[in-house]
């Protein structure tokens, strides 16, 4: 590590705890890609993006339920504060391009704010102009650097994630500790941090695109907080490394142990392929006769999952109904 990026990047230390968590870590990414299939697949994606957004924006301070972070991503209306609504929508169309972004590239960077922040603050897709400041109530925790530092710092910051050799998975870690520390944006430095973790993760293995690191920061908002500070205090990220390892391993764990996809509806989604079927159709595909039980146990399940969808969706009941798959 150069001179110039010592003086902004906290010096962290590889810690025993570490090295077991990122042992554990690479097993249990093996024992779900053995047991995942398309199916499965599938319904972990759709499912955990929406965990994703919705545990993202709560920390943020949104009061929108998980149902309906759903329904407006299934293109529902519902009762809700505009600002919220606009906040889903947004996150959505950024976590939709997300894998298409490049993980060293400024100017995604700045490209994924433009889409989180749209019409929710002033200075959108850019650095911040002014100073901030992060609170605890009146309190503050944390002064960020003056904003004329910001695109040097943000540039080292990506200059060094690209040059240096530590694992992958501790990287992704000091960057987003130095993210929030260095705090580039007017508003939305939260939401952005934890989706370009999620990016930087998926580059070494695609897999960590999909898992809901934020529901579990969710749930240790507290602590994820209180690590932060404990990390500045002490100009050393290695508390704040050990606690975001440990969150993604024990995502990984509840992954696994989640609710297995019926077979039923495996049956239908590997039936319908890539095509697109009348329900009579796919019936006869899967040799079943009997179409109340088809449509309980197999079209309806997979048509609330998400996996499929209709092509005449504003008129469920109509004679030319037919079923594809649904892409994510």
């Amino acid at each position: 590590m150069s001179a110039e990026l010592e003086h902004y990047i906290p010096p962290f230390v590889i810690t025993d705890k570490m090295i077991d968590l990122i042992a554990e870590i690479s097993v249990w990414i093996g024992k779900i890609s053995v047991n995942s299939n398309q199916v499965a697949n599938s319904l972990l994606r759709r499912e955990n993006r929406i965990k994703t957004i919705q545990a993202s924006l709560a920390i943020e301070n949104n009061t929108l339920t998980i149902e309906q972070v759903t329904a407006i991503i299934n293109g529902k209306r519902i009762l809700g504060a505009p600002e919220e609504i606009k906040e889903v929508k947004n996150a959505y169309e950024a976590y939709e391009m997300l894998l298409g972004m490049n993980p060293a590239s400024m100017n995604d960077l700045l490209k994924a704010h433009g889409m989180m922040m749209s019409d929710l603050v002033k200075e959108v897709g850019m650095f911040r102009s002014g100073n901030v400041g992060v609170f605890d109530g009146e309190v503050v925790v944390h002064m960020a650097p003056p904003s004329r530092l910001v695109p040097e710092l943000m540039k080292n910051l990506f200059d060094w994630y690209q040059s240096s050799k530590v694992h992958p998975l501790i990287k992704s870690c000091v960057f987003h500790y130095e993210f929030e520390f260095i705090h580039p944006f007017a508003d939305g430095n939260g939401r952005i941090g934890r989706m370009w973790h999620t990016l930087l993760l998926s580059r070494w293995k695609e897999i960590l695109a999909w898992i809901p690191i934020e529901t579990l920061v969710k749930e240790r908002q507290a602590e994820y907080y209180k690590v932060l500070g404990i990390a500045d205090k002490n100009a050393d990220s290695s508390i704040f490394i050990e606690f975001m390892l440990q969150a993604i391993l024990d995502t990984l764990r509840e992954m696994s142990d989640s609710d297995q996809v019926s077979d039923q509806v495996k049956r239908i989604v590997t039936g319908l392929g890539k095509e697109t079927l009348s329900a009579i159709e796919i019936m006869q595909r899967l040799g079943l006769s009997h179409r109340a039980t088809f449509r309980k146990n197999y079209l309806n399940p997979a048509l609330e999952a998400g996996l499929i969808e209709r092509t005449i969706p504003e008129k469920p009941n109509s004679s030319k109904q037919k079923y594809r798959i649904k892409k994510i």
